[in-house]
């Protein structure tokens, strides 16, 4: 393939493809961390940014390609939506890190992928999109104008971005607009240098929430979107340097358990951010360290956490809803609209985790009556 060739000899590029292709994830990363900071004031937002600068570039170095480096969303969403704290998602950090690196050495990741239904996952997803939209209407009824112009801008490049090769940078866009109102109507917040990371020791208490509230919900996203997923994808479109999934599932384990126990926030890779990245051009690990120096420099300018005050609440709501479509769109994909809609309802009135093992009862219900009647037909 002409596609391959740029990557056949592990070679790193920069060209404004690259460029175009680095921003090209943007929209998923800066409303959840910029979220979660909102609602948790003890965490660093500088913090989050600055870890996912680093595995950025280490991530571009390893693989050579441009797999993406994303949040965790069912743990963002949930922290966004109830405001839980910094020793909680540090917990959940640790505990999907010790678990995805275990996975990974011991080759577990396709079993685990073939037993948990395909409808379930897209339930889980639509849970999520409807977490995010309500969080986010209270965000859009506090500064319904900023909203709204936000909101058009990223409609805007959202058509543009599907019709030509102009990369969506509206996250980014919106972002620095909001930053720029606030300078203006607030004056500029003094300047401070990031301060150093220090470790976050959570109380006992924090992993029994986490693994209830935040790792249970996260354990099928991340199975099936950022490792088999995005495993699958890098084949189809790098069929010479394909990744196994257990090797993404061993890098989701490190970079958790060497950043979320210095206050970074959880991350993992995603199939929909290496389609996107390619969509704009991104073809080897270039487009990463790219990403990486961008961010690198969001982490540097929100060192002074008076710069969360600056951005307009209506831009946050923007945002969220931006990712809120985007795992609403892909939830529609489901083998079952039945278990789908039954998690994503339960998730708003009793909670994500009671949705999920629901939903599995009712997913291997529905297949063992479906087999049922196959066998008595």
């Amino acid at each position: 393939m002409a596609e391959e060739s740029a990557t056949e000899k592990g070679g790193i590029r920069f060209n404004i493809e690259e460029i175009a292709g680095a921003v090209g994830d943007f929209g998923t990363i800066f409303p959840i961390l910029l979220g979660v900071a909102i609602v948790c004031p003890d965490v660093s937002v500088s913090h989050f940014f600055l870890f996912f600068a680093a595995w950025f570039i280490i991530t571009g170095l390893y693989y050579r390609l441009p797999i993406p480096i994303e949040p965790m969303k069912a743990i963002g969403a949930i922290v966004i939506a109830e405001g839980l704290c910094a020793g909680e998602i540090v917990a959940s950090g640790i505990i999907v890190g010790v678990l995805f690196l275990l996975l990974g050495l011991a080759g577990g990741m396709t079993w685990l992928g073939e037993h948990i239904p395909k409808s379930v996952i897209r339930g889980v997803q639509a849970g999520l999109a409807l977490l995010l939209l309500r969080t986010s209407l209270g965000y859009i009824l506090a500064d319904v104008l900023v909203a709204a112009i936000s909101i058009g801008i990223i409609l805007a490049f959202f058509v543009a971005s599907q019709r030509t090769r102009v990369p969506d940078v509206s996250a980014l866009l919106v972002l620095i607009i909001g930053l720029a109102a606030g300078i203006a109507a607030q004056g500029m917040p003094p300047f401070r240098l990031m301060p150093l990371p220090v470790p976050v020791i959570p109380m006992p208490a924090d992993f029994i929430t986490a693994t209830w509230d935040l790792v249970l919900p996260q354990i099928p996203l991340t199975i099936a979107n950022a490792i088999l997923a995005t495993s699958l994808l890098t084949y189809d479109l790098f069929p010479k340097k394909g990744v196994d999934p257990d090797r993404l599932s061993r890098t989701i384990g490190a970079m958790n358990l060497v950043s979320t126990p210095l206050g970074g926030f959880p991350m993992c890779h995603g199939a929909g951010g290496l389609a996107a990245m390619y969509r704009f051009g991104a073809r080897t690990g270039g487009a990463n360290i790219v990403a990486g120096l961008l961010i690198l420099i969001f982490a540097v300018a929100f060192a002074p956490p008076e710069v969360l005050t600056l951005i307009p609440f209506g831009v946050f709501g923007a945002l969220l809803v931006f990712v809120a479509l985007e795992l609403g769109k892909h939830s529609a994909k489901t083998e079952s609209y039945l278990v789908t809609a039954v998690i994503a309802v339960l998730t708003l009135l009793i909670g994500l985790t009671f949705a999920f093992i629901i939903g599995m009862v009712l997913a291997y219900a529905q297949k063992w009556w479906t087999g049922r009647r196959g066998a008595g037909a």
